[in-house]
């Protein structure tokens, strides 16, 4: 259980901040960056939610939860001592980037097939979620650009990856299941 009786610490002033480890460390890193990329589609999608309702309001809840798990799961290098930590540290499991699948699968199947590559917009909820998809998109490319020099759990990034199909899915379920998209039309203003 989580406690915050004080909000304000001091103990960033100088630019530092402490992993899920302890270890402090530069705020300006590519694991803090990754992470705080996280927090930001989740506020994102707090926005998304403003225009949602029904099932479409409940996945987007799953998914800030999981957002948090995942954020948790970053700012947490050392896997491999995992089994050492005071607690049993959250990580990204394949189960969680199944459902997603299985929510893309079920949607898609509600939509004919693209003939034309779409312009975010739309509606409200759509042009949200398609603001959350890019933000996913970038979460993903920061947590990949940290991969190569630090430990990144694999099912986070394929959870990212899977998340930015996730919401292009929504964006066109959110406008009347494809019937309101914005279609690309190439050279139109030329």
């Amino acid at each position: 259980m989580v406690v915050l009786n004080r909000i304000y610490t001091r103990t960033g002033d100088a630019g530092e901040t402490a992993l899920g480890n302890g270890t402090r460390v530069a705020k300006h890193t590519q694991r803090v960056t990754a992470y705080g990329t996280v927090d930001e589609l989740n506020a994102t999608i707090g926005l998304a939610r403003l225009h949602a309702a029904g099932e479409m309001a409940d996945a987007l809840s799953r998914i800030q939860n999981d957002l948090f798990d995942l954020g948790a799961d970053l700012c947490r290098p050392d896997m491999e001592r995992d089994a050492e930590a005071d607690y049993t540290p959250l990580r990204i499991l394949p189960a969680q980037t199944d459902r997603l699948e299985a929510e893309i699968d079920a949607m898609n199947g509600r939509l004919d097939p693209l003939r034309s590559f779409i312009l975010p917009g739309g509606s409200a909820l759509a042009a949200h979620l398609h603001l959350c998809r890019t933000v996913a998109r970038r979460a993903e490319r920061e947590s990949v650009a940290l991969a190569p020099a630090e430990q990144v759990n694999e099912s986070a990034i394929r959870y990212l990856n899977r998340l930015s199909d996730w919401f292009f899915v929504a964006g066109r379920i959110a406008n009347s299941d494809g019937a309101d998209d914005i279609l690309w039309v190439p050279g139109a203003n030329r």
